[in-house]
């Protein structure tokens, strides 16, 4: 059960203190990324070679550099998520490692393979992990500073615009607007004025279900579901549109009649809430499936609510959506309360 008057309540708050403050200080975390890394990013040039045959992006977090490169890359660009490298992988390609704690396993083996085979590497990882004593003549080690992966895959995405792969992404951009956002949405900000807040009400005893309209949006929308999941414990989805439309049109009815605190009947814990994430980036392919996703919400009255972050660099709007979506999930999660 959902008790919304404990978005407001310091006491309730104070149960998500430390959530909320992880939330509000990811501008300071890209900030002390970004100065960690700022010594080896000069010496790029001098290691790297400027246009590699290909870039294999290791590990889970690749995908947030292959959807801000692969539209611009040069070269094909690869996301690989399973330890090891691709088997074609070799002394013409450069393989990126983006390690927050320097030692996985699998982080681990894919740097010693990387550097068996020859390959350019770009890695980032805490100084003196396991994984910072892993070392490569034709490699660039950027000291991580943060233990946030998108903190730390801001320094390396200018690290690939230096060598030609990307668009330029400066840490100071995204950093003021992760601060703008924890300004706006932060526990002092009452819920009349507050995004997240406001989020957190539309999702409260509601199925998220989550959707961007670009690349990046997209990738937002699913890293929101992930922290909705792991904060609250709700089934949150996110996807492409020939997923979710049919999620929409099954939901069951609303029932006027029915008991609100009543989880296994029909009342609105069972059915879902659409979030369309925008982040200004929209074409007429995307604005096609924006309108078969509200129209298949209206054919079932469910509610659909907008989080729109349209200003500044892409990446920057990227991390204020998934932002708000952080900020939300604490609220969600100090709402909670047992009806018994």
């Amino acid at each position: 059960m959902f008790d919304d008057t404990r978005l407001d309540d310091p006491q309730a708050l104070a149960v998500v203190d430390e959530g909320l403050r992880a939330v509000a200080g990811w501008g300071a975390q890209v900030r002390r990324a970004q100065a960690a890394a700022e010594p080896e990013l000069g010496r790029l040039l001098q290691v790297l070679a400027p246009r590699p045959r290909a870039v294999v992006a290791a590990g889970p977090d690749g995908r947030l550099l292959r959807t801000v490169l692969e539209p611009v890359c040069p070269v094909p660009f690869v996301a690989w998520p399973h330890a090891g490298l691709p088997g074609w992988a070799g002394p013409l390609d450069l393989v990126v490692v983006l390690s927050t704690t320097g030692r996985s396993e699998s982080d681990e083996r894919t740097v010693a393979e990387a550097v068996r085979r020859g390959c350019d590497l770009l890695v980032t990882c805490p100084p003196d992990s396991p994984l910072d004593r892993t070392r490569s003549a034709r490699g660039v080690l950027l000291p991580s500073g943060s233990l946030d992966p998108l903190a730390v895959s801001v320094p390396v995405l200018e690290a690939l615009h230096s060598l030609g792969l990307g668009p330029q992404v400066a840490a100071e951009p995204v950093a003021d607007a992760l601060d703008a956002i924890a300004q706006h949405c932060g526990p002092g900000v009452p819920v009349d004025a507050n995004p997240a807040k406001e989020l957190a009400l539309v999702l409260a005893d509601h199925v998220p279900v989550l959707w961007g309209g670009s690349p990046l949006a997209g990738r937002a929308a699913r890293r929101i579901a992930e922290g909705l999941r792991a904060a609250t414990g709700v089934p949150a989805v996110a996807g492409e549109v020939a997923q979710l439309v049919p999620l929409l049109e099954v939901a069951a009815e609303p029932d006027p009649f029915a008991d609100p605190f009543d989880q296994d009947g029909s009342g609105a814990a069972h059915r879902p809430a659409l979030v369309v994430l925008d982040d200004g980036r929209s074409d007429e392919a995307s604005a096609h499936a924006r309108a078969l996703l509200e129209h298949a919400a209206t054919l079932r009255a469910v509610r659909v609510h907008e989080v729109r972050a349209d200003t500044g660099p892409d990446v920057a709007r990227f991390a204020s959506l998934i932002a708000v979506g952080r900020f939300a999930a604490r609220y969600l999660q100090a709402g909670q309360v047992d009806p018994d």
